[in-house]
């Protein structure tokens, strides 16, 4: 039998997915098999033949677990899931069945199995299935990670609790993530103390980083739904700004600061030639990223020629400027199995910022 843990969260972009491949990544420097699965997964993309998700992904290629990938997601909500689940298509007693007999499986195979759950706690209960139910199915202990704070993150962790604690579930540890790193121990010792008659742990993930929070350019194609063209390796690169190239060539030359993305029209031929040649410069190709190109109009020929020439990696897209650059200021990325520039970071961030052997005893 597997030592499993289940790895809810107090919302969205807690740091959940880091989290696990942090997990991963340390629990493989102990234990000769550790797995992973996801049971609820609604982020889901296409993986050879099989809907998957996106995390599950993430796990299997990073990792190198594709032969267990049909089991590391058993419930995949597709686009009418619930719709469906609503209208007596699915039933739940089915889902929990499929659900754990993935689980039973990996139980045997591996000695230490990462169980991540979607969102917060309650995320699932449309379809009789919430992580805290998951968790409680599954009999894992529970980490909760938080964003951090003090008041809003205690606020956020007894919310969550009232479910698992109404499911019966085991939580045994807050771990609370996007620290400051000047604030860190203070902030731990203050939430240490937020949950009392309580048997939780309070303890810190990762201080806040950048290169975690901001997207690659791969991501931002994913985001637009189209491809990056230019040079391959480039995509990984992590965007630090995004920048509307909207001024004069010279001044938004001057304006770039480490790692930008430019945002520009189409329109824009003499702005396209410069960025295009500067790329071939060591200093300035550390400050170009890349380009989105926004606009209908086409790019002239000559431009077309010198772009593609420079090799600078560029996303073509018939939609506003304006447009385009208000989704990718609102946009969250997430991390995918192409980011290697944050995978290798979390990877060897882990080691010094995650006590494993504190998580590991409460196991």
């Amino acid at each position: 039998m597997a030592k499993k843990v289940f790895i809810g969260a107090t919302g969205q972009n807690c740091g959940k997915t880091t989290m696990s491949v942090s997990l991963m990544h340390l629990a493989r420097q102990k234990y000769q098999r550790v797995g992973f699965i996801k049971p609820i997964g609604p982020k889901i993309e296409i993986y050879g033949s099989m809907t998957v998700d996106m995390d599950a992904v993430l796990m299997a290629k990073t990792f190198g677990l594709e032969e267990d990938i049909a089991l590391m997601n058993p419930v995949s909500l597709h686009k009418n899931f619930t719709r469906d689940y609503l209208s007596g298509k699915l039933d739940c007693h089915a889902l929990k069945a499929k659900m754990i007999e993935a689980i039973e499986v990996l139980d045997k195979k591996f000695d230490f199995l990462i169980i991540e759950g979607a969102g917060h706690c309650g995320v699932g209960s449309v379809i009789g299935l919430s992580n805290a139910c998951v968790a409680r199915t599954l009999n894992a202990p529970v980490i909760i990670v938080a964003d951090s704070g003090i008041g809003s993150t205690i606020d956020a962790v007894h919310l969550n609790l009232a479910l698992y604690e109404k499911e019966e579930a085991d939580v045994r540890m807050v771990l609370v993530n996007k620290l400051r790193a000047d604030k860190r121990e203070s902030i731990i010792g203050f939430l240490s103390k937020g949950f009392p008659g309580r048997k939780i742990q309070v303890t810190g993930g990762f201080n806040y980083s950048p290169i975690l929070a901001n997207p690659t350019l791969s991501h931002i194609g994913k985001l637009l739904n189209l491809p990056v063209h230019g040079d391959p390796e480039g995509r990984s690169r992590i965007i630090h700004h995004i920048h509307l190239g909207a001024a004069s060539s010279q001044r938004v030359v001057d304006g770039l600061e480490e790692a930008s993305l430019l945002v520009l029209t189409s329109s824009r031929d003499e702005l396209i030639v410069t960025l295009s040649s500067l790329y071939h410069i060591p200093t300035y190709r550390e400050k170009i990223v890349g380009l989105v190109i926004a606009g209908h109009v086409p790019i002239s020929e000559i431009s077309q020629q010198i772009l593609d020439d420079s090799n600078i990696p560029y996303i073509r897209i018939h939609e506003t400027t304006a447009k385009v650059f208000t989704a990718l200021m609102e946009d969250v990325a997430k991390i995918t199995a192409e980011d290697q520039e944050k995978i290798n970071w979390i990877k060897a961030n882990a080691e010094n910022e995650i006590d494993f052997e504190a998580i590991d005893a409460l196991l």
